[in-house]
């Protein structure tokens, strides 16, 4: 890591998402700081993989929910279970995020509100289901995670894209609540990072030459290039920062 903060060590954090991808990365950045790290994660096969990974490199095995956060209620017991384990959350990280593709004459009612259910929802309800204990601390910080798709215009996903906006203002309300309880809200708006997920899917040769061609920043973005960023939000570093959203896109914008 090229920074380490100390106020992390110890702490206890919740990250929704933490198995893979960008998340997998964020478990593993708290876990080095010495975080007490719990995760919720629908994928048991990559979030199991991690776990051992992590545990061979001499870390602490972070906690592993396994949950669908479409379902509010399993969200809830985890976070529950978290608290438990390693005291009330003071780190919450909505980082879980599904960026399907669609077309609008195909979207039906259920199809949007299953979207919207892990894109924009879940971040809502995890809030909820930490924040008492981090009103009783007099201090939190919640991460959020939205995207700059919604930013660039992106084709393709209106649903998605819409999802993202409201992340920025749901970040913004809940810093204006709970400021004056000391916590701080921030997002993070990542650019276009290669994942698996995204190699696998979306990436093509011509199209990610095209993408970096138009970043100041000319190489690929990482899932580790996310970290430092959460990392800091969520550190003592940026006590006199919320309400913000931090693009880390390489300069697209």
């Amino acid at each position: 890591m090229a920074a380490n903060y100390s106020d992390l060590a110890g702490a206890s954090v919740l990250i929704t998402g933490g198995g893979s991808g960008i998340g997998a990365a964020l478990t593993e950045g708290f876990a080095r700081q010495g975080s007490q790290v719990a995760f919720i994660d629908v994928a048991t096969g990559e979030s199991e993989a991690l776990l051992d990974r992590l545990e061979r490199e001499g870390l602490p095995r972070p906690l592993f929910f396994q949950a669908d956060l479409r379902d509010v209620g399993a969200l809830r017991a985890a976070a529950t279970e978290a608290a438990l384990a390693h005291g009330p959350v003071g780190v919450l990280v909505n980082n879980a995020a599904r960026d399907d593709r669609h077309r609008i004459e195909d979207m039906t009612v259920e199809a949007w509100d299953a979207n919207h259910a892990v894109n924009l929802r879940h971040q809502f309800f995890a809030v909820q289901a930490v924040v008492e204990g981090m009103k009783a601390a007099g201090k939190g910080a919640i991460v959020n995670f939205s995207s700059t798709a919604y930013m660039i215009n992106n084709p393709g996903m209106p649903a998605y894209t819409a999802a993202k906006a409201g992340i920025v203002g749901l970040t913004k309300g809940l810093a204006g609540d709970l400021g004056p309880f000391g916590i701080r809200v921030n997002a993070i708006a990542p650019g276009w990072v290669m994942t698996e997920r995204q190699r696998s899917l979306w990436v093509t040769e011509e199209g990610l030459k095209s993408h970096i061609a138009r970043q100041c920043l000319k190489f690929e973005l990482q899932a580790e290039d996310m970290v430092g960023p959460c990392l800091f939000l969520a550190s003592d570093a940026a006590r006199a920062v919320t309400a913000q959203v931090l693009i880390a896109d390489g300069g697209t914008l």
